[in-house]
């Protein structure tokens, strides 16, 4: 079963990598912003992570970031995690978010390599050090995709023994990584990156879901995390197949847009992103809204 709120680490659970509401002019929403975090913390979620690839952190400033974090935290109740990501070029950039993090009240931070940088491994463990020196358990996010830097199991296995890392947001994609993963770092806490291979890799082990679609339905996701983690295949698996046609937008180049159309469809705060990226083409926001409102119709919460 889900651990209690007495034991949940600050990175177990559904913690939704929150997408971000901005105005007519491109700045931020920061009313809309809270609210949406609060609405998440009513609806049953564990958590938020602010300023990861769904907050379209990369188009933000130092100090539209530290707000946004700020906000998550004024409207996070007690137990809430706030987990914000502190991607960027460099250690020392990312130790910086992180010590902000720190002095906000947060209980941990979500951490990408360099992202514009083909990190070796050297390069990969002195940044993990330094953002870990600031204080905050870190949970390291594997994206290869995007940052070209593979935290590849070995390689995890060290960050961790060094102490640099309590937990890794897997987002390769390849599943079997989890047993490799946990037969080399086993006090490694495993958490699902893509949310259609939530349950693969809940059933393989892991503690927690950074998740984009609980956004959008989450009390259907947390039903079924819940019944991933407690091994209820008969409510788990038709579930996740019901939602899997949103679930895989979160792998794919239009995550964003997808998931903050689906938000705007169900009544939340979605909207538009800041360039460079444009609104859907009208096929893929064909796909997206067809595949959202099969489940709207269905009484999907």
């Amino acid at each position: 079963m889900p651990p209690t709120s007495d034991s949940r680490k600050p990175w177990h659970g559904v913690v939704v990598a929150t997408s971000l509401p901005f105005h007519a002019d491109l700045s931020i929403d920061y009313a809309a912003y809270g609210e949406n975090v609060a609405r998440l913390a009513e609806q049953g979620v564990d958590g938020v992570a602010p300023n990861g690839s769904l907050g379209e952190y990369q188009t933000l400033t130092y100090e539209e970031r530290d707000r946004v974090v700020e906000t998550a935290v004024a409207h996070a109740p007690e137990g809430f995690s706030v987990m914000p990501g502190v991607g960027a070029y460099g250690a020392r950039e990312a130790r910086r978010h992180a010590e902000f993090a720190r002095d906000a009240g947060c209980g941990a931070v979500m951490c990408l390599p360099p992202t514009a940088y083909r990190a070796d491994d050297r390069a990969v463990l002195e940044h993990y050090e330094l953002v870990a020196s600031a204080g905050l358990p870190v949970t390291a996010y594997n994206n290869p995709v995007d940052t070209k830097v593979d935290l590849r199991p070995e390689l995890l296995a060290k960050l961790h023994a060094e102490g640099f890392i309590v937990g890794v947001k897997e987002f390769s994609g390849d599943v079997r990584r989890a047993y490799e993963i946990a037969e080399r770092a086993p006090g490694l806490d495993l958490l699902v990156g893509t949310d259609d291979t939530v349950l693969e890799v809940g059933l393989a082990g892991a503690k927690g879901w950074v998740a984009g679609y609980p956004q959008v339905f989450p009390r259907a996701c947390r039903a079924l995390f819940d019944a991933v983690l407690a091994g209820d295949l008969a409510t788990a698996l038709p579930l996740y197949r019901r939602l899997h046609p949103v679930l895989r937008w979160d792998s794919r180049t239009e995550f964003v847009q997808a998931v903050k159309l689906g938000q705007d469809m169900t009544g939340r705060h979605g909207g538009r992103c800041r360039p460079p990226r444009q609104s859907l083409h009208p096929e893929t926001e064909a796909a997206v809204r067809s595949a959202t409102q099969a489940l709207v119709d269905a009484g999907t919460e």
